[in-house]
């Protein structure tokens, strides 16, 4: 699978490096721009988000309010779409897993690999872990974290023995598991697509692969789960998905370098990549700006308060939500003018309504991102 990294005398790697630098610095931007209170519920949607279009890639399409009631447990009786939000929940969860700081090597070191993989396979389904068999027409049942231990062919590309995995998977995590952030972030296409060349499990492969870029740009770019590339590779998947392709081909003569597999296409897919991550770091950033996040929730807000579905003053409420990150219950009152019982009538709404949220009857109040309410708050992150 060598080359395995962008060598350092290429004519490429300059322009590379620019790309890495400025994904770099625009991604730290934004994450210092969004206040420490929104961090994390804005975090929370990502995920769905990320789990949406990771999904569309895999052929799978569940929409983000189906996902966000399968976190909620609230499954529907239709036993494929219900399959769809168990898959979902499963990949929010390992999502979250990463989120918290579960992986504690790095994300291209073999454990995580099938530590992300068991995971995820062990929440699925049972129709979702049979595997079609070609040899014998029939399925196979995927083992959640496990290697394969069959040859697999994946549409041109036959994928490396069963027996040379553990040799494959250890020379991957030498090459990328302890590099620097720099070359991390310049070095993720590459790691990502050699993942998916060795294909070590039976299935599972693709979705694994994008968790373990999304763990890796989060640790070298510290991007605190704020943006996602899985919406910018689904958006362009047909892209995405030759650019895989052309990374399996061999070496093209002597004007491709040195090694089994083509330096210039993995050239070509480490600019679609970044370009790719920067593009999204560019439509979050265009999304949540802070002024006119807020004139769109408060807009929603009055809406809903002429419809009847919000009580007046709501909006003064979630106003002071924003702009102070959280609120103590205690001082609603005064904010609103009113009673205390008329107080909790208020935050009562606007908890039941999904735009705030609390830990408990007595905690502060946050703002919260229901997916429900993303088509008019986040516009363009989710489908209608």
């Amino acid at each position: 699978m060598e080359p395995m990294r962008i060598r350092e005398d290429s004519p490429y790697r300059g322009e590379l490096t620019e790309l890495a630098f400025e994904l770099a610095a625009k991604s730290a931007g934004f994450t210092k721009s969004i206040q420490d209170g929104m961090r994390y519920p804005l975090a929370t949607l990502v995920r769905s988000m990320n789990c949406y279009y990771s999904n569309l890639i895999e052929g799978h399409h569940i929409h983000p309010v189906d996902i966000e009631r399968a976190m909620n447990e609230d499954y529907t009786n239709e036993p494929e779409k219900r399959d769809l939000q168990l898959e979902a929940r499963a990949h929010v969860n390992v999502q979250q897993w990463i989120d918290d700081g579960g992986l504690a090597a790095s994300a291209c070191g073999s454990e995580a690999i099938r530590e992300i993989h068991r995971r995820f396979g062990e929440l699925l389904p049972d129709a979702l872990l049979s595997v079609d068999d070609p040899e014998s027409d029939g399925q196979i049942r995927m083992e959640p974290g496990k290697l394969r231990t069959r040859d697999v062919k994946v549409g041109r590309h036959v994928a490396i023995s069963p027996g040379a995995l553990p040799r494959f998977l250890a020379r991957f995590e030498k090459v990328y598991g302890g590099l620097g952030k720099a070359e991390t972030i310049l070095s993720a296409a590459a790691a990502h697509h050699r993942f998916v060349w060795i294909h070590p499990f039976l299935d599972g492969n693709g979705r694994v692969a994008r968790l373990m870029s999304y763990a890796s740009l989060r640790e070298a770019l510290d991007t605190g789960g704020l943006w996602s590339i899985s919406r910018g590779l689904a958006r362009r998947v047909q892209d995405y998905k030759s650019h895989l392709q052309a990374c399996d081909s061999k070496r093209r003569g002597d004007t491709d370098e040195r090694g089994h597999l083509s330096e210039r296409a993995l050239i070509d897919f480490s600019r679609f990549f970044l370009e790719t991550c920067l593009d999204q770091v560019q439509f979050m950033i265009g999304l949540v700006q802070p002024e006119r996040l807020r004139d769109r929730i408060l807009i929603w807000t009055e809406e809903e308060i002429r419809a009847g579905r919000l009580q007046p003053k709501s909006g003064v409420i979630l106003e002071s939500v924003l702009l102070r990150g959280e609120l103590p219950r205690g001082d609603v009152p005064a904010l609103v003018g009113t009673g205390d019982r008329q107080a909790r009538r208020i935050v009562s709404g606007l908890i039941e309504a999904g735009p705030i949220t609390s830990e408990s009857s007595r905690a502060p109040l946050h703002i919260a991102f229901p997916a429900r309410l993303a088509g008019r708050w986040l516009p363009g992150l989710f489908p209608q």
